[in-house]
């Protein structure tokens, strides 16, 4: 049985398009709607007395549409409670609500009734809830660099009892914190509404028939100029019902967009990356925006992701990543924390030094010229002979490292699905691994070049993640062993380091997801961890994992 993803269920607008530019009409201007199944009791004006209750067909920020177990009446004033379940509304909303309302529609068809609040949903959460999210983070931040400080303090008192764990507890923490500075520091680059490059994007997608109509939307209902964007779709040899889910998005949409909107199908399948390549021959755009088959962007990321571009110096920019099936289980909501902290803060210190590692395949912008002087060495680069089926993203940016800079733009933002399933998560978790391996000792042979903190930075990311299996077995097996002393201060340390993140996590995004930061960090220590030792075995694979293909398969068969 297949696993149902939660995410928040926006009603469509009837509109394929809705926010596009328009020369005869004003688009959508109201808040969005998103379907809910869940309850509402309707209170008296005063607060006091339950009138009826009903059941939520779908609400926005200004109010909501149910289906009450009384006849009411338009304009009567009530006072709605009502619980905002995960997954409902955007992250950060979900809650208890108690909002004054009044009755201004009454729906006979379906039984109806359409609620106006008296203050939106978010000025509400700000007063009642957000603000004292922030108060509580601020103070668990302080408390937990407190509480580093004197674990460290301690690691530096018994620093000669045993240097390789101590060492390295220091050095990563040097690493971490240094990450949080830096990130503290980052602004994303100004809109100038009057930067408007042409841009195509690319989608290479294979099986995607699930999403696919999703990620097109999003691609094209941008906030752009329509003149200057065009879309290309790689269909990679499908084997499911992708091709016909493009077509039939194609014909819908044709009067609207023309031949702004092209599908190229690959007979047979070739791989990703070929994929890509074949987008970014076809594409006509200054810049070349590649989009993952399962990521949705938002209305102003093509804006945002092409400003940076503005300086000639910087040949690529990435966008920030958001998990659109947070809700679904304990793994995506994991995940969730883990990629807010990979992007903001991580990404966004090494944007301080315009040297982004890895412009990631949910939204990456390249300046085409850039693109295409390396597009052929990317697309048929090798692995002791046999061909690179990953690491797509990490590989081409480290082409456009060794002649132009690369950076983070935190206000381009993208949606996409994770894994929600051990087995599929393992699979690519292992598959990043090796990519990580093989990309980053490449680019050790340039990145000395870099500033300098940022070269030191890079090499300690390298070597800590390396070391650390070899040091977790020392902590928790050879020295107990051996002196019979337990990595009490061990667990502490990796213990406040996940909680700096949950904080943070839970200062910039006020949501009730932040504490999953800390079991996703003790997954990472006894689970994940082993798995770079098995990269370093077996760096030379090239097996896809999460979307397996003809192409990956053989490929897969051939490195074995």
């Amino acid at each position: 049985m297949s696993q149902v993803e939660v995410f928040p269920r926006e009603k469509p607008d009837r509109r394929f398009l809705p926010d596009i530019p328009s020369k005869s009409a004003s688009r959508r201007n109201a808040d969005a709607r998103y379907f809910s199944e869940g309850k509402v009791d309707v209170y008296s004006g005063n607060g006091k007395y339950r009138y009826c209750s009903g059941r939520i067909i779908n609400l926005s920020e200004s109010g909501m549409l149910i289906e009450p177990d009384r006849k009411l009446r338009v304009g009567d004033k009530v006072v709605l409670r009502f619980f905002l379940a995960a997954g409902t509304m955007p992250e950060g909303y979900e809650s208890f609500v108690r909002l004054p309302a009044r009755v201004v529609r009454l729906d006979a068809s379906m039984g109806g009734a359409a609620f106006a609040f008296e203050k939106n949903i978010t000025e509400y959460l700000r007063r009642r809830r957000w603000r004292y999210f922030e108060a509580a983070s601020l103070l668990g931040i302080m408390l937990t660099l407190t509480g580093v400080w004197f674990i460290k303090k301690e690691s530096i008192f018994y620093f000669w009892f045993d240097v390789p764990i101590f060492l390295y507890g220091l050095c990563a923490l040097f690493y971490l914190l240094s990450r949080f500075f830096f990130a503290a520091l980052y602004r994303p680059y100004p809109v100038d509404p009057q930067f408007t490059p042409s841009v195509t994007i690319v989608i290479p997608c294979f099986n995607e028939e699930e999403w696919i109509e999703k990620t097109v939307r999003g691609c094209l209902n941008q906030q752009y100029p329509e003149d200057r964007l065009q879309l290309i779709v790689v269909d990679d040899g499908s084997s499911d019902g992708t091709l016909a889910v493009l077509q039939e998005v194609q014909a819908k949409i044709y009067d609207e967009v023309g031949e702004r909107f092209t599908i190229h199908a690959f007979p047979k399948n070739r791989g990703k990356r070929h994929a890509m390549a074949a987008g970014a021959r076809m594409a006509t755009g200054d810049m070349v925006v590649f989009v993952d088959s399962d990521s949705f962007l938002q209305p102003l990321s093509i804006l945002n992701v092409v400003q940076p571009l503005k300086d000639p110096k910087i040949g690529a920019s990435t966008g920030r990543c958001e998990v659109e099936n947070k809700w679904t289980n304990l793994l995506t909501k994991m995940q969730a924390v883990r990629y807010f902290v990979g992007f903001r803060i991580f990404k966004a210190a090494e944007s301080i030094f315009d040297t982004v590692t890895c412009l990631s395949g949910p939204l990456a912008c390249y300046r085409r010229d850039v693109l295409m002087r390396y597009l052929d060495a990317w697309e048929h680069q090798t692995y002791l002979g046999q061909p690179a089926t990953f690491g797509d993203d990490r590989s081409l940016t480290n082409f456009v490292l060794t002649s132009h800079y690369a950076v983070y733009q935190h206000s381009a933002v993208t949606h996409t699905i994770v894994p929600s399933t051990y087995h599929t998560f393992y699979t690519q978790q292992m598959r990043w691994k090796r990519s990580w391996l093989r990309e980053s000792l490449k680019a050790s042979l340039f990145m000395w070049r870099r500033e300098p903190f940022m070269a030191i930075s890079f090499y300690l990311g390298l070597l800590l993640p390396v070391l650390a299996p070899f040091v977790v077995l020392r902590a928790f097996i050879f020295v107990p062993a051996a002196y019979g002393v337990w990595p009490i201060t061990y667990i502490a340390g990796v213990f406040f380091m996940s909680m700096l993140m949950c904080t943070s996590y839970l200062f910039l995004k006020r949501s009730n997801l932040w504490l999953y930061g800390v079991p996703f960090c003790f997954f990472y220590l006894t689970v994940l961890l082993w798995q770079i030792l098995w990269a370093l075995l077996t760096f030379w694979q090239s097996n896809w994992g999460t979307r397996p293909s003809s192409h990956d398969t053989h490929d897969a068969g051939a490195t074995s």
